[in-house]
């Protein structure tokens, strides 16, 4: 199970200590606490294709938060997060998601401690985002993300916003353990993983982004010199994989553009360190039909193309050459009930993706979510040939407060 050293925790503690005191002493009285409890349970109606996986799974989850405003508007956050699985002990882990103390300033913002930072636009592949590492025993969808301990300044002027990112601390990914589904034939060994850099994890790694909005438009740029979010597998036996993580310097832009009821969306990288060199983009638009079928119904139809020069035979990906599609609906009523129905078509082979995501409240506190995803047509070279048996149906019930 990937953890923080023991370090980590004791410098996060006394981060914490030392904050509760500065809140005690301050003036202010925004005390918030929030947060959720969930059950979730995951069915795997096809039989297990690798050895020691389980065929359902049930697991309960966690997440609370602490927040805290002071007068001048500089504020503390922490979140911390906890799940426990009952079929794949690697999904059962802790992270601190936030611990953050932001010092609000007139000329600019200074944020230090561990966050959350999202990058991008697209829908289905989150391409330029960077700074946080993904927490893949969560999803496979690549949305959760562990806490990056960083410094972050940000200077928001009328000519855009700049942000520097200084991280000293590098996040191994999570991985899928042997009893869990949705991963492939080998394991992944964490307890092994290497690094191209001497200084392993403490490498610090260095970020800057600009953002600028103007008219319809929206713009950010981006450098990224340090670890690599993404590690290249190795093959150590016949069971076996380890993770081994380059230095990398990634170059990135993303865009929006809004038309009327039309969003055209991108982003693109330019990525030296980790084998060639190579170019990856991913764009597409989202058209939205408002109150269909004379109702209170919104209904967005999404198309998006995802492209890898590495091309199939050297890409990290799944996605090095494919066409996505969706159908969003927004019933627009008192659940806040929406829909995401998507498919992902690799151009290359008949390699298909589809899934199913819906949500809906119940009251001002449960929210119920179902996920499905099929694979559909691997063929033994792709990408996701190893997961062809693991159509699986996601539902969690959380109660929030």
């Amino acid at each position: 199970m990937t953890q923080y050293p023991l370090a980590f925790y004791r410098a996060a503690l006394c981060f914490l200590v030392a904050t509760g005191f500065f809140v005690a002493a301050s003036f202010s009285h925004a005390h918030e606490f929030s947060g959720f409890v969930a059950a979730e349970t995951r069915l795997f109606p096809n039989g297990a294709l690798h050895a020691g996986q389980k065929n359902d799974s049930i697991s309960f989850v966690a997440q609370h938060e602490y927040y805290h405003e002071f007068d001048g508007g500089s504020s503390f956050t922490f979140v911390h997060f906890y799940r426990l699985d009952s079929a794949d002990r690697e999904r059962t882990h802790f992270d601190i998601r936030e611990l953050t103390f932001l010092w609000l300033k007139e000329d600019f913002e200074l944020r230090l401690g561990v966050r959350k930072v999202f990058w991008g636009t697209t829908e289905i592949l989150h391409l330029v985002d960077i700074i946080n590492q993904t927490d893949f025993v969560e999803n496979v969808d690549g949305e959760d993300k562990l806490g990056q301990p960083m410094a972050n300044i940000s200077f928001a002027r009328d000519w855009g916003t700049f942000d520097l990112y200084w991280l000293p601390y590098f996040r191994e990914r999570t991985f899928v353990g042997k009893g869990g589904r949705l991963r492939d034939s080998k394991v992944v060994d964490t307890d092994s993983t290497q690094y191209e850099s001497r200084a392993e994890e403490w490498h610090g790694d260095w970020a800057f982004r600009y953002a600028h909005s103007f008219d319809d438009w929206d713009v950010g740029v981006a450098q990224f010199i340090g670890t690599s979010r993404d590690p290249t597998l190795i093959d150590e036996d016949d069971d076996i994989k380890i993770p081994r993580y380059e230095q990398i310097r990634q170059t990135s832009i993303d865009v929006s553009f809004v038309a009327e009821e039309w969003l055209w969306k991108g982003e693109a990288l330019y990525r030296r360190g980790q084998g060639e060199d190579y170019f990856a983009w991913t764009g597409g638009f989202e058209y939205t039909f408002t109150r269909v079928w004379n109702s209170q119904i919104d209904l967005g139809v999404i198309g998006e193309w995802m492209y890898d020069t590495r091309e199939e035979e050297d890409a990290t990906t799944a996605f090095e050459n494919d066409l996505a599609g969706g159908i969003r609906l927004a019933l627009n009523d008192s659940a806040s009930t929406e829909a995401l129905f998507g498919w992902v078509q690799d151009l290359s082979s008949p390699a298909r993706l589809l899934f199913l995501e819906v949500s809906r409240r119940f009251g001002d506190r449960l929210l119920l979510t179902a996920e499905l995803r099929t694979f559909s047509h691997q063929p033994a070279a792709d990408f996701l040939y190893a997961q062809r048996n693991d159509e699986v149906m996601q539902i969690e019930l959380a109660y929030y407060y």
